[in-house]
């Protein structure tokens, strides 16, 4: 039977400690993301009464720069029709119903 070592500390932390991100920068990120749904909420809200009835439930996914939409029912499709006009775009999903949420709570 083999014998186990007493001695064997354990290592924890991070694994890429040297890729830590600051309080600030974490801050920093999510004010952008929230600034981009700012930019984005408002063309999913002009455009939900006109594409809901049709295409509810589908995904919609918006480009705000030239505020041009992807629609189709599964996510990364309309993603992937996105990346094809827009290879360097920025992009924010909505779900075309009545709150726009895409997953589960």
């Amino acid at each position: 039977m083999a014998q186990l070592d007493s001695n064997h500390t354990s290592r924890r932390g991070r694994l890429f400690p040297e890729r830590t991100i600051s309080d600030e920068e974490k801050a920093k990120h999510q004010s952008e993301i929230e600034a981009f749904y700012q930019r984005c909420r408002p063309i999913f809200e002009r455009l939900r009464p006109l594409l809901i009835e049709k295409y509810n439930n589908w995904f919609i996914v918006i480009e705000p720069e030239s505020e041009e939409y992807f629609l189709d029912e599964e996510r990364m499709v309309a993603l992937q029709k996105a990346l094809e006009k827009y290879p360097q775009g920025l992009f924010y999903t909505f779900r075309l119903n009545e709150t726009g949420v895409c997953g589960r709570v």
